[in-house]
């Protein structure tokens, strides 16, 4: 299943620093109720993103009533993504 998303690109600090996009309550509501059959574990959902001209494996993971798209650092080079840029791009779930 294709999902749209547009959201603000923000840092989480941790040992090593992510950054994400958080998809909307509406999309992760929608993806939840797909999880069980795509999850391989600990809730994390598989999926390829697409944002500007890249595409990229990803595993989406749930946090505070929404999933995380991760972004990778090639990913962030390659389309110029920093923290606060509002992100937009397209996500099929379950590959």
């Amino acid at each position: 299943m294709r999902f749209e998303f547009s959201n603000p690109v923000f840092e989480w600090r941790g040992p090593s620093p992510f950054y994400f996009v958080a998809l909307s309550p509406e999309v992760s509501a929608e993806v939840k109720e797909l999880a069980p059959a795509v999850t391989f574990g600990y809730g994390m959902i598989p999926g390829v993103a697409t944002i500007g001209r890249s595409d990229f494996t990803t595993a989406l993971f749930p946090k505070d009533g929404v999933y995380l798209l991760p972004l990778r650092k090639a990913v962030r080079e390659a389309e110029e993504i920093v923290t606060g840029k509002i992100v937009s791009g397209s996500l099929i779930v379950g590959i």
